[in-house]
């Protein structure tokens, strides 16, 4: 209903201000057309520099920006998937680079070129048919191509081909933080309701579900290198997002449903602890942290909520481990299942 008011509210200013702008048309034309502004080419000069040097500030503008902020991105993907995410993301951006470094130049550049100029006389073309197809075929056909692209890489992402069973864990989310749950050793979850949360039974899960006896409830999530881990998410309470940005995953958790993610981590914690865009940005980070008199950050992985979900919705986040295989099968054989859990 809140949608639908905004809808009809946006609707609703646009004919207000096309009615005002259709009104100061009619108004202007039935002015006298004497006025007491004029303006002269020495206006028309000043407009047309000012024009060029704004266009000089921009792009200065915009390359200190990539020289001041390109170190603040994500390092390479931890996950398999990820390098196709990254790679529709460069592309993208290039195109839309690719058209700003075309069109404001343009843009601009004319503003300054065709100034106001009393010996000069304006041409006036109504209609150019390679123009139009010009400016109109090309993003078309870019678009349209980015289009297809981008079906391609969310198809490949959510539906991958998997050469091994992928291993099932839930993503349960609450404010403000995350628990997880592996599905044991059948590699299936148990039955899990909010309204059976009571207790020490904080996810809700079914005890009389034979599925539920060997789940395994975590505070932290660890994942092996090079297996396939098939996310499950749910939230107790509001729409969460899970969102873990080494692995270029986000899904949203949302009350009443279950919402699925599917990933595959290439890089173990440490193996992305030794990567040389991490190493600099943990130097930064120390160097300020010292400098305030704070202990020293290690890089981790983290899984944080994407969603304003209440007053401490930035405190909510998890940490992320990434180990090998026989170092992720030893800490599941210290964790301790629901039944255990229930037992005690």
């Amino acid at each position: 209903m809140e949608t639908l008011l905004v809808i009809v509210i946006a609707l609703l200013a646009v004919a207000a201000l096309t009615q005002a702008v259709r009104i100061f048309e009619i108004s202007s034309q039935i002015k006298d057309s004497d006025s007491d502004v004029k303006v002269d080419d020495r206006d028309n000069n000043t407009q047309g520099w000012l024009m060029l040097l704004f266009l000089i500030f921009f792009f200065g503008a915009f390359a200190w920006m990539l020289w001041e902020y390109m170190e603040l991105t994500l390092p390479q993907s931890a996950s398999e998937h990820g390098k196709d995410v990254d790679n529709l993301w460069n592309i993208s951006m290039g195109v839309i680079i690719l058209a700003f470094l075309v069109t404001q130049p343009l843009l601009f550049g004319f503003a300054f070129r065709f100034r106001g100029n009393k010996n000069r006389k304006a041409t006036y073309m109504e209609h150019n048919n390679k123009l139009e197809l010009f400016w109109t075929g090309i993003p078309a056909v870019v678009l349209a191509g980015l289009i297809l692209y981008g079906l391609t890489t969310w198809s490949n992402v959510m539906n991958p081909d998997n050469e091994q069973e992928p291993m099932v864990v839930e993503i349960y989310a609450k404010q403000f933080g995350w628990q997880a749950r592996y599905a044991g050793g059948d590699n299936e979850l148990g039955y899990a309701n909010v309204r059976l949360v009571e207790g020490v039974n904080t996810l809700g899960v079914d005890a009389n579900d034979e599925a539920s006896a060997n789940d395994i409830v975590t505070g932290e999530l660890h994942l092996p290198k090079g297996r396939p881990v098939l996310f499950k998410f749910r939230s107790q309470d509001v729409i969460h997002s899970a969102y873990m940005p080494h692995f270029r995953m986000q899904m949203n958790c949302v009350p009443g449903t279950q919402t699925q993610f599917q990933i595959t981590p290439s890089l173990t914690t440490a193996e992305m602890r030794q990567d040389p865009e991490i190493v600099a940005k943990v130097a930064r980070v120390n160097e300020l942290r010292e400098a305030r008199g704070e202990d020293p950050w290690e890089f981790d992985y983290v899984l944080l909520c994407n969603k304003i979900c209440g007053s401490a919705h930035y405190n909510m986040q998890m940490k992320v481990v990434v180990q090998t295989e026989e170092e992720f099968d030893k800490w599941m054989k210290e964790q301790q299942t629901f039944a255990e859990m229930m037992a005690d």
